[in-house]
């Protein structure tokens, strides 16, 4: 199973034929389900379908020789710092084309083929199982009250009620300073009172702007 159709550096014509046909096919594949894994950039996935292709050209025309894969490692460098940074997603579908790739350049058709079965199984189900996704009851608040109005604990009490925990973590001036933002992080007791929370706290800061949303993250880059 693990035996290369290229043998001692020797190139066959049917054997690269069937080595760029094999490449071109896993990169559909794998370019397929990047599309079905969420949102997507088109092209992006027509770079993936390719870069299969690209990579076991690269291996095949360096094999064996020393100089010419310094250079190729030393122009993968350039594009790597000319570019710009990407989502872990698209980091990690770029490793496994060139993964598929790299196996394919070596002549290992049958490694290329299940480690594209295997790693999109996995993805498939990781992501429709929802691996990974945030289901805390955590939520970020912010709310805007008048200047003449005393937010130290003017709130505790609808607090106390609905959420488990609360801490204010920033307070800012808004509207050339007639208003205060409050910010506050906040873990809620009911999801299904959110609505009924957020109409407490309307009735307490004179129905000004309130915003009630996930907790902001870091980027998803790499």
């Amino acid at each position: 199973m693990l035996t290369s159709i290229f043998h001692a550096g020797t190139f066959r014509l049917e054997a690269v034929a069937a080595a760029m046909a094999a490449a071109l096919i896993l990169g559909i594949i794998i370019a397929s389900l990047y599309r079905i894994t969420g949102i997507h950039i088109s092209s992006f996935v027509v770079i993936l379908a390719v870069m299969p292709l690209l990579v076991t050209t690269v291996i095949m025309i360096v094999n064996g020789n020393l100089g010419t894969s310094v250079a190729v490692l030393g122009a993968f460098g350039l594009v790597r710092f000319r570019s710009a940074p990407g989502s872990a997603k698209e980091i990690g579908f770029i490793f496994f084309a060139m993964a598929v790739g790299l196996a394919i350049g070596m002549g290992f058709l049958s490694l290329a083929v299940l480690l594209t079965i295997v790693i999109g199984i996995t993805m498939i189900i990781l992501e429709k199982a929802h691996f990974g996704n945030d289901t805390s009851s955590e939520r970020e608040l912010r709310i805007t009250i008048p200047e003449d109005m005393n937010y130290t604990g003017i709130f505790d009490d609808l607090f106390q009620v609905y959420t488990k925990t609360s801490h204010l973590e920033r307070v800012k001036t808004t509207n050339m300073g007639t208003m205060y933002e409050l910010s506050y992080r906040v873990e809620l007791r009911n999801m299904e009172k959110e609505k009924e929370f957020i109409d407490a706290l309307r009735c307490r800061n004179g129905n000004l702007s309130i915003i009630l949303g996930l907790v902001q993250r870091e980027k998803n880059e790499l």
